[in-house]
């Protein structure tokens, strides 16, 4: 089921699971995944984009293997705001993914959070080519402990 509202999300997340979150690019996709006390994000791999089904195959192994309860899509948002086409493709991704998983989904605004991971990897001295590899993992790390922090928040205040 796909989630608007954060804490309707937090609401329908099993107890106990770990939490992914992805950031989806034409050509790849970035995943990271939390503990399963929702406190830390850690930068997973990035899978390089084919078509849908061989996408989704990837992500439900990985889904499977790390005993996900929830995933969190990055929502690619312009900067004022306002949500384009690519609003519109993680959307559409995360409907069809819907058909395939029956766990909770949500967004999460990532507005410059490939400008943070790029940041972080230039502040930890890493490589160009290296950098290339791992920043759409790192910007899914970015994503995923912004959802983590609000839900910290959210049960802190129920």
């Amino acid at each position: 089921m796909i989630f608007d509202d954060t804490a309707d999300f937090l609401a329908a997340l099993p107890p106990m699971r770990s939490l992914i979150g992805l950031d989806l690019g034409d050509k790849t996709i970035g995943v990271a995944v939390s503990d399963t006390f929702w406190s830390v994000a850690s930068p997973l791999e990035t899978v390089r984009r084919k078509k849908f089904g061989l996408d989704a195959a990837r992500l439900q192994e990985i889904i499977a293997h790390r005993s996900v309860g929830g995933i969190v899509l990055g929502l690619p948002r312009n900067m004022d705001g306002s949500e384009g086409p690519r609003c519109q493709s993680t959307r559409a991704f995360a409907r069809n993914f819907e058909k395939l998983w029956d766990g909770p989904v949500t967004f999460w605004d990532e507005r410059l959070s490939t400008v943070a991971a790029e940041r972080a990897l230039l502040e930890a001295d890493t490589t160009r080519k290296r950098r290339s590899e791992v920043i759409d993992h790192v910007a899914a790390a970015y994503i995923l402990q912004g959802m983590l922090d609000r839900l910290r928040v959210l049960r802190a205040a129920s």
